[in-house]
């Protein structure tokens, strides 16, 4: 693998942090959120700032972006220097007037950073109002230029279209139109790629290197994807506890980590060779779906309109004990045959079976005795558990919804929560109280409550840190030995299905391309798609826990 090798020596520094330390607003006693940061970036240079969640990487970036949340959190000591300025002096006009023109920041989701009422051109027409006096005309040059720049198709379109009507990987193109615009000397990228599918985020990764070498701006890139770190990174910072622990050149760290936990970070990435294959299943499919299609509809609300195949002639069957994935890009139909088989949308055609009894086609009323046989875990539990309601009322109100007694329903919620690694005092308290980790943890505990057949997890680690990954997707593996339920695993990163699943399913535009064992489609893909999804995979050709690279190109 080609690591960079470029030397900054002689460039000058674009971003010097010195000692920097951020605490509790008015609680000088508590420890510190950082505690003596310092970290350097020159111009040209990418640095990588890794760690898990609660590290202090998103702490550091606001800081320097003078966005740290007022009343929570304030910089105490330590200097922030741009352009021989220390930022932690700088009024409020001062910081507006530093963004964008010198420092510009992208966002993990673009959906909650973008106006969703407002087109998107002219979010971008909106950095140039704040900070130039640029005529109409060419204002709106200004703005289809970096639109171009950033390799958006139909740049007139898209201009006057709103970020709802846009793919996720062309919102992310949209931010970094947004914040390259200007041309500032320092852009922070926080998990820009996150959410990203492998090929989309690809195309990512390269778009920001290829802007960075046209105007030499300098990069912090904070991620926990150390795949992504690997592509990218010239230098790499490991963050734990709000301190900087090791840093070296990216192939330095890779190879030869000097604190025990740069190690752990790196042994927890998933590997793209699959687990072993495990013995056959015994026993008939828990989930049987044949044919299952679904189809936008053809008819607009005042105009005809072509109909959308979301999912066309999917077919597959999980027995009890085994695990299925299904990958593929953003929009390939992976969520759609999900929902459909959770009937949270209805299919067009085919058939569901689940608990020897069809699906596809019951009304809501008489589907409702057979929700308890299929549960779903989503990507992100903060969105999907009352932030209002305790854990434990969470966790027993499916059981209730099917006439269990309200005592046994508690006793069993307590139970539930040590089996997936909490203490069973965590009934009482709220999803806020918790870490991106453990409110997974929670989600899963809710749905294995029912005790379903089937269990969907719909993108269910794909926000979570490499450490508690590891840790959601051993839980998993061990929930499926102890209760023998079925797994279908929605998932864009191949790592991770080559992890947990028996088979994969391979999705492109709605249709199966390729079915097969994980083994087989991961070592010996057949369809050209499946093997681009793979060659579009970070840091593929790494084998990041034993610190070194893969012979095979």
């Amino acid at each position: 693998m080609k690591f960079k090798t470029r030397s900054f020596d002689a460039a000058p520094s674009v971003l010097e942090i010195e000692d920097l330390t951020v605490q509790l607003a008015g609680n000088r006693t508590a420890a510190p959120v950082l505690d003596k940061v310092s970290l350097k970036i020159r111009q040209g240079e990418t640095v990588c700032l890794v760690g898990e969640s609660g590290s202090g990487k998103s702490v550091t970036s606001l800081s320097v972006m003078g966005l740290l949340p007022k009343g929570a959190l304030e910089a105490t000591g330590g200097r922030i220097g741009l352009e021989g300025r220390n930022l932690l002096e700088l009024g409020p006009q001062a910081m507006r007037e530093m963004r964008a023109q010198k420092i510009s920041m992208i966002f993990q989701e673009p959906m909650t950073a973008l106006n969703p009422v407002m087109r998107v051109g002219d979010q971008i027409g909106e950095v140039l109002d704040t900070h130039t006096r640029l005529p109409a005309r060419e204002k709106r040059a200004r703005v289809l230029d970096i639109m171009n720049q950033v390799h958006l198709p139909d740049v007139e379109r898209i201009h006057r279209s709103y970020p709802h009507q846009l793919s996720g990987g062309q919102r992310q193109r949209i931010m970094i139109a947004m914040a390259l615009i200007l041309e500032p000397q320092l852009l922070i990228a926080d998990e820009p790629t996150t959410a990203l599918d492998v090929t989309t985020q690809k195309q990512i990764l390269g778009l920001i290197a290829e802007l960075q070498e046209k105007h030499g701006t300098a990069v912090l890139f904070i991620t926990h994807d150390m795949g992504v770190v690997a592509e990218i990174a010239d230098t790499v910072h490991v963050m734990k506890l709000g301190r900087i622990v090791e840093h070296a050149p990216v192939e330095d760290l890779l190879r030869r980590p000097r604190e025990d936990y740069t190690k752990q970070l790196l042994q927890s990435v998933p590997s793209l060779t699959p687990r072993p294959a495990r013995p056959e299943p015994q026993g008939g499919a828990v989930l049987s779906v044949s044919g299952l299609q679904k189809t936008y509809g053809a008819h607009g609300v005042f105009a005809r309109r072509e109909a959308t195949r979301a999912a066309n002639d999917v077919s597959f069957s999980i027995p009890r004990g085994r695990t299925l994935g299904i990958v593929g890009e953003s929009g390939s139909g992976k969520s759609t045959v999900a929902r459909c088989i959770m009937r949270l949308i209805d299919p067009t055609e085919g058939d569901i079976r689940v608990a020897d009894r069809e699906i596809a086609r019951l009304s809501r009323h008489a589907l409702r005795p057979y929700r308890k046989h299929i549960q779903i875990v989503f990507q992100d539990p903060f969105r999907s558990l009352n932030p209002r309601w305790t854990i434990g009322r969470s966790l027993i109100e499916g059981p209730l919804n099917i006439g269990a007694d309200r005592k046994a329903a508690l006793k069993r919620a307590a139970e539930l929560l040590t089996l997936v690694g909490l203490p069973d005092d965590a009934v009482n308290r709220y999803p806020h109280q918790f870490s991106g980790g453990q409110r997974q943890r929670v989600a899963i505990a809710r749905a294995i409550a029912m005790e379903p057949d089937v269990l969907v997890a719909d993108e269910a680690v794909s926000a979570l840190d490499v450490s508690v990954q590891a840790q959601v997707l051993d839980l998993l593996d061990e929930l499926q030995k102890k209760l023998g339920i079925a797994i279908l695993f929605i998932t864009h990163d191949l790592r991770v299905a080559a992890q947990i699943c028996d088979e994969v399913v391979v999705m492109q535009h709605g249709h199966v391309v390729e079915h097969d064992t994980a083994a087989n489609v991961l070592a010996n893909p057949q369809h050209a798609y499946t093997r681009a999804l793979i060659e579009a995979a970070p840091g593929r050709l790494w084998d990041f826990a034993n610190f070194r690279e893969l012979k095979s190109a």
